[in-house]
């Protein structure tokens, strides 16, 4: 489950900061709050959440204290200060830290949305990775069926930046004639098939869960959501938020995946 946890005596800014996100992109987030130091580390030793915002300002303790000692437990987790002390002392002892953001109270919409692009996308995105794989990443090619075997390595690891040449070196091919192989056997090119590959991951995805569309995008191996959609809809005729929409609009209520903390 993708969860949020906020650390924040400030009962209004927990709030309005819960608004923020359930109004955006991101409400698909479990958020828990707390108001103390020492309720949010029981919390975080209950469940690591994907990300973690703090005020500086706690009751029970310094939130940098706080936010290293979080770093202690969970060394890769996003930290993301929230405070109304605008000192660059701060803002350099944060980075010096180790923590992703530094946001001043009242919080901006935009500024949240784009610290969370930044520090969650790639927290969710290996949380995708491992809801996805659904066996163990093994390849062997297999010198009688080349084309075959480039088909398994590209449907294992279509989210890795793969190359034609890679992808020939890997069945003991030259990239001409994995190529011209390729195309015989397939009846698309290498980059057509891998664009295929994509979508269909892409679409399980969006009809399994609420991720942004970045997320999804970053996940299925393109390089960009601009990319991602022009590329959807060239197959499809449709973007991947009218899919998604579609088939929200025709499938009944039931179980969808969240990726996120572990």
């Amino acid at each position: 489950m993708s969860e949020l946890l906020i650390v924040d005596n400030d009962k209004q800014s927990r709030k309005e900061v819960r608004l923020l996100i359930t109004e955006s992109k991101y409400s698909f987030l479990s958020i828990y709050e707390s108001s103390t130091a020492n309720r949010g580390m029981l919390l975080l030793k209950q469940s690591k959440p994907s990300a973690l915002m703090i005020d500086l300002s706690l009751p029970d303790m310094d939130g940098m204290a706080f936010g290293k000692t979080a770093l202690q437990l969970y060394p890769d987790l996003p930290i993301i200060v929230i405070t109304q002390l605008k000192m660059f002392e701060l803002v350099q002892s944060s980075i010096n830290a180790g923590f992703l953001g530094y946001l001043l109270k009242p919080l901006s919409k935009n500024e949240l949305i784009e610290t969370l692009d930044r520090v969650l996308i790639p927290v969710l995105g290996k949380s995708v990775n491992r809801v996805m794989k659904t066996g163990e990443d093994y390849f062997t090619a297999d010198l009688k069926n080349p084309i075959g075997s480039a088909i398994q390595y590209m449907q294992l690891y279509y989210s890795e930046p793969l190359t034609l040449k890679g992808l020939a070196d890997k069945v003991y091919l030259s990239p001409s004639y994995f190529s011209k192989m390729f195309k015989e056997d397939t009846g698309m090119t290498f980059v057509e098939y891998l664009s295929f590959v994509r979508v269909q991951k892409a679409k399980a995805l969006l009809r399994m869960s609420s991720l942004p569309i970045e997320v999804i995008a970053n996940n299925s191996g393109f390089a960009n959501s601009g990319y991602f959609a022009t590329t959807f809809k060239k197959q499809l005729g449709i973007t991947p938020s009218e899919y998604r929409e579609q088939f929200h609009l025709e499938a009944e209520p039931g179980f969808t995946i969240s990726a996120g903390g572990a």
